[in-house]
This record gives C-alpha cells, structure tokens and sequence, in this order.
C-alpha cells in the first residue's frame, strides 16, 4: 500500500528522492520525521547478520574474519529516536534495509513483539535476511523494563501517554518511519507492505487492522490476545480461584487432569495422536477422576485427586465468572497443559504456592490497581470482579482489538490470516473463534478477506504434537496479496502418528473443520474439510 499515516500533515516531501545507489548514512536520513514527533538522534551504520543452527539470525561478532563477513547478510541498520513534545516518552525505531538495492525484493514487512516488548532489533534481522525492508519498534520502553518501570507516572497514575505507545501509536509510526526510510534510501517505495506477528503480535496485527487500515497489504496474526482488556486479567483466574478454594496443586496434579481429558476425548476425530482436534466437542469431567492416584517426582509423593482438584480445573475450563455466576471471557481448551497460568512451586506435596502468568499480574497490579507493590494472592472473587468490570470500562478503547469492523481494511484491499492454536496454554482460542464470528455476523463477506485456521494439538504460537502451520503460513498471506490466490487450506506440520518423522496436513479455514476419513492419518488425502 502507499505510504500513509494520519500524522502525515507536515511531512517531508518526498518527491524527486534521488535514485543513485543507496547510502547507508545518517545523512541519507536526516529528513525522517513526522509532524508529531521530534527526532532527538538519527544513527545508521552498515551491520552484519548471520544465521546461527537454530534459524535464528544474531550479529556478526567483531572479532570475525574477512571470510564470515563476507558470508554474511549485510544491510542498512537505522535506528531513530524521537519523542512526543509534551508527553516525556522516549521511542526507538529500528530499521532495516538490504544494503543493495539487487539484494531488496521491493517488500516491507514489520515483525510483531510479545508480551510487555512491543518490539526491538533483533526482530527485524529475520525480514531484512530475507531480502525485506523491515521496521520495530520498542514503543518507550525495552524488554529488560517490567511494566512497573513505565506503566505508572506515580503511584496511584497511569502514564497513559506510554501505554498508548504502546498499545497503537508507536506502532503506527513504526511503520510509517519505516516506510519513508524505505523510500529515501532506495529512491522508491515498498510495492508492498506486511505485518507478521504472534501473541502481543496478533493483537497489534488486528489493532492495525482496525485502526490503521491502510498501512499493510497483508497481516498474519497467530494467536492474537483479542480483547486484552478482558483476556489479560481472565489469564489470572486459575490463581485466583486455587486461592478461594485453598487448593493449589503440584503441577503433576495439573497434567494429570490433562492427560486424561486428552485420554477420554482424543478419538473423537478417528484418530490416536494425542490431539484433541475438536476442543469443543470433549465432554470430559474433570470430576470423573476424582479418587485416583498421581505418583509425582517434583515433589516426591503419591496424591489422591480430590474434588476440590477437580473444581479448580473445570474452573479454569470454564473460564472466568462474576460472583453471580456470570460469563467474563473464556478458559483454556480441554488438552491444553494448565502448568503457565497455574504454575506452581512446592516445599511438599502439601504445600505449594502459584507463579502467576507476570504480564496478567502486572495489568492487575500496575493499570487496575495502580500500585505495583499489590498482593494479588489476597485478592477475593469480589476484587476480580471489580478489578475486571474496571479494566473493561476503563482500557477498551486504548489496547482492545475486539472491534469486528473492518470495512476500512476490507475497502483499502487488505488480506489478513489468522491462526490459533487449539492447545495454546497462555492465549486462549476461543477469543478468537469469537471474534471471527462477531467479525463475520457484522459483515457476512469477511471471508473474502480475512481467513482464520485453527490448528489443532498446537501450542502458544507453535510447538506441541499437532499440526503446526507457523513456519510456512506467511507465504500464504503474501499469495494471496499478490497473486490473489486464497488460502483455502494452509499446511500444518507435526509428529507422525504410529511412526517416526513428520507429517503434514492441510488445516481449513473457520467455520469448516479438518476431518478424518482415512485411511492413513500421516497422508494429507486422508483428511478433508467440512
């Protein structure tokens, strides 16, 4: 898409940019800015990136010889810090772009961050190796800094200048820097522009999506945290509710009532694989193994599970309920491990104590209570309660990504791809199933342009023994954008079944379901969508 943002008004102009080779100098940049910002520094320098054998790319060492950094992918690093006069923040911007222009696919692609990092420069090292021009940014604060460092001005005040950076503003800029830097340096603007990103990613694909409809071409969104301003305080359930009934478990005791809602709902697709492949067809009661033995290691002992387990697991199934027994949002899937948002230590098999999933303890504390120092183990389901109605009324409107209308994004031509996997243990899907079916009742032609797949047996943003699409789903979305092939299947990939290496098979878009008709589940002719 064209180079476009709202805060364009008062922009350098950028007409008659000069088409000679590029040079990666400060100079060649010294007109990036924006007319609500002030540049405070611009850097750029040559760097150096290699791949190491887990994929992921690092800086060249300074003590390489001529040889390594010869073999190594060069390119442009720009780094841009600026601030918003009045507002006391501090934003990075990082950078990228192939040092040549031969070396350039005419692309542009913004990598997403996680958790509290709204991005950084390592992101960017994956897209430029792949011959992208690429922009990150940390949004006022990096991933060494907690929320308490920045989330508050005072104790008692949010610094809402900062969580809006982050939530939207910083990213937006992002990719508007970004993209004027793309032009300047080689003298003609990306042909087309992507955002790739999982987890907090998914969340600022969709907040794009939303609220800057024309700044991509293209968006792939895994496991998206929809709906922060309930699924963020919701991840803190499980604690909540092991502390109101005073049972907090060895994590053995946790994965034995996964292992046996796996055990009892695993062949309900025709197919032993340990993957639930429909969650949401599973019948399975955590009460029904009440009374068996779980012979555990860390710590040492055999426990009895009782019924209190098994109300704290159907609880955090369930998902989160007012006082009154009324829905707040949604729980984890049946199969899914409970060990990240019910972790636990123990001295004994008696005495055990959680460790909260930190980025919901940090909304609790930081954003709803304002007081970074909160006891959250002595909050009581009326706290909750008040705590969540709070972060609903109060941040919807800065981070919420739960709008289901995307007519602007559908109008400026966009394609976005949203996958989600059906045993991730920290994001839970059924946020998103229930945004694609807000998204789809508001406008019934969503399909045309916005595509969910639900790979089942798979983990937070990948990983786990189903059927993972991450490493290739990317294509799918540059197909579709540019070659106007729509992804009616994407290829998911994981263990074999009854047999060592791999398999792969097609997953299918929302509302239709991967079936098994056999006879051979590692052969993808063996499945169809329905």
């Amino acid at each position: 898409m064209p180079i476009h943002s709202t805060l364009l008004t008062g922009l350098v102009c950028l007409i008659g940019v000069a088409s000679a080779a590029p040079v990666c100098d400060a100079s060649t940049f010294k007109s990036l800015t924006l007319f609500n910002i002030e540049v405070t520094s611009t850097a750029a320098t040559v760097a150096h990136i290699v791949a190491g054998p887990d994929g992921q790319f690092t800086e060249l060492a300074g003590n390489a010889t001529p040889e390594e950094t010869a073999a190594a992918t060069q390119f442009c690093q720009v780094t841009i810090q600026y601030t918003h006069p009045g507002q006391n923040d501090v934003i990075n911007t990082f950078i990228g772009l192939p040092l040549n222009a031969s070396a350039w696919n005419g692309r542009f692609q913004m990598p997403g961050g996680g958790g509290w990092t709204a991005g950084n420069l390592l992101l960017i090292y994956g897209p430029v190796a792949a011959g992208y021009a690429s922009t990150s940014t940390d949004a006022g604060h990096t991933e060494n800094e907690t929320a308490a460092d920045w989330g508050l001005v005072s104790p008692g005040n949010t610094n809402w200048p900062a969580l809006w950076d982050f939530a939207a503003v910083a990213l937006d800029e992002a990719a508007t820097l970004g993209k004027l830097a793309t032009q300047l340096y080689f003298g003609s603007p990306p042909k087309y522009s992507y955002f790739n990103g999982c987890s907090t990613g998914g969340r600022q694909g969709h907040i794009m999506a939303q609220r800057y409809p024309d700044q991509f071409d293209g968006i792939l969104s895994g496991a998206p945290a929809i709906a922060w301003q309930t699924f963020i305080i919701g991840m803190f359930w499980p604690v909540l509710v092991a502390n109101i009934l005073e049972s907090v478990p060895p994590l053995c005791v946790l994965d034995a009532f996964t292992n046996a809602s796996i055990s009892g709902c695993d062949e309900l697709d025709g197919v032993k694989d340990n993957v639930i492949a429909t969650p949401d067809k599973c019948q399975f009661n955590a009460s029904s193994i009440v009374g068996q033995t779980v012979q555990c290691t860390k710590p040492e002992g055999i426990i009895t599970l009782t019924e209190k387990h098994a109300q704290l697991v159907n609880a955090i199934w369930d998902g989160p309920r007012s006082v009154e027994g009324a829905f707040e949002w949604y729980g984890l899937t049946k199969g899914t491990s409970l060990r990240a948002l019910l972790n636990t230590t123990c001295e004994s098999v008696d005495h055990c104590v959680p460790i909260p999933f930190s980025v919901s303890t940090d909304w609790i504390a930081v954003f709803l209570a304002r007081n970074a120092s909160l006891d959250y183990n002595s909050l009581t389901r009326e706290d909750f309660d008040r705590l969540f109605r709070l972060s609903v009324d109060q941040y919807a409107s800065v981070i919420g990504t739960d709008n289901p209308d995307l007519t602007s994004f559908r109008r400026s031509g966009g394609k976005m791809i949203v996958w989600h996997g059906l045993a991730d243990l920290v994001v839970t899907p059924l946020g998103t199933y229930d945004y694609y079916k807000r998204a789809k009742q508001f406008d019934d032609s969503l399909d045309s342009y916005y595509k969910f797949f639900a790979a089942p047996g798979v983990e937070h943003c990948g990983g786990g023994p189903g059927l993972d699409p991450s490493s290739t789903i990317f294509d799918s979305v540059v197909a579709w954008v540019e070659n106007e092939i729509t992804p009616e299947t994407v290829p998911g990939r994981g263990p074999a079944v009854g047999a060592s290496g791999t398999r792969e098979i097609n997953l299918c878009p929302y509302p239709k379901v991967l079936t098994y008709i056999g006879p051979d589940p590692n052969q993808a002719s063996s499945f169809v969508c329905q």
